[in-house]
């Protein structure tokens, strides 16, 4: 080693004694604060959303899976539900598959969830210096944002059926955003379920009843083609009512009354599923 070298090597290296001065941190939030709540929750959404494009399964249930079950309804029943109703089916099978989207959707990014609890990934977001809400809070922001880009698939696929929006810009807006509504109240309850117990067979439980709704609403056929008894159920279930608001918002009709029925709905979701979703995310991040 030439001299040179070694005058180089001790001007890179700090001499025995001497401390290290680095600056002092001026990017630190409290930790409770609220803009800490709102940093961490954006770097938690983008986590979820990172995550999620490139997790196959999720794509497929929030994207895939809508789409061709959008074509497939307007392939096999569309031109006999227009022949009887006098309409075109595509402005009910629209909404009702966005709505079918945004809750499996959610079945998916719940079991995500669960992975997360079992591997200890949680735990570990747990005892970072970050806001305690910011887990759920970020997994909410992700969940509005994948059931507006499923929204947007949709309704792009749905275009090369022929649906349209008839009835102007603002209701066009109205029809993106009411999905993100009944999308969120849908994923607290998921969530809820999803950290009360590890033993509930959550997938299996979400589904049935999911696609219960999906063949039992207005948006599949006409309400007044189901039996007389039946037709008070599908008109007022939560999915009837967000399709009757997006269908007024694309083609025409009552829009106030069911868009106030399907914030009921979202809302009642939310207050009643919200404690026992805070209360179950904490004891999952911190056990």
């Amino acid at each position: 080693m030439t001299s040179t070298d070694r005058s180089k090597l001790d001007q890179s290296e700090p001499r025995r004694g001497r401390t290290l001065n680095f600056p002092e941190p001026n990017a630190a939030l409290p930790e409770n604060s609220a803009k800490a709540l709102w940093t961490h929750s954006l770097i938690q959404a983008r986590r979820l959303l990172v995550s999620w494009a490139r997790d196959p399964s999720t794509a497929i249930q929030a994207l895939l899976y809508p789409a061709l079950t959008l074509i497939m309804f307007r392939v096999v029943l569309g031109n006999s539900i227009s022949a009887a109703t006098g309409q075109p089916s595509i402005y009910g099978t629209v909404p009702l598959i966005i709505l079918v989207g945004a809750m499996f959707g959610s079945i998916a990014s719940a079991v995500g969830l669960r992975t997360e609890k079992t591997s200890g990934l949680l735990s570990r977001f747990w005892t970072l210096p970050a806001h305690r809400a910011s887990g759920l809070v970020g997994r909410m922001i992700a969940e509005a944002i994948r059931v507006l880009v499923t929204t947007i698939v949709i309704i792009g696929v749905g275009f090369i059926a022929g649906f349209r929006f008839n009835q102007g810009p603002v209701a066009a807006i109205g029809m993106l955003l009411l999905p993100i509504v009944f999308g969120i109240g849908f994923a607290v309850m998921v969530t809820a379920l999803a950290t009360v117990s590890d033993n509930l067979p959550l997938v299996e439980i979400v589904s049935i009843v999911c696609t219960l709704l999906m063949f039992f609403n207005s948006g599949f056929v006409p309400t007044m083609a189901y039996p007389v008894w039946l037709q008070p159920v599908i008109a007022a279930q939560p999915m009837s009512v967000a399709v009757e608001a997006m269908r007024g918002m694309s083609l025409g009709g009552p829009v106030l009354e069911p868009v106030l029925k399907t914030f009921a709905w979202s809302f009642g979701m939310i207050a009643i599923f919200i404690y026992p979703a805070i209360q179950g995310y904490r004891r999952a991040a911190s056990d």
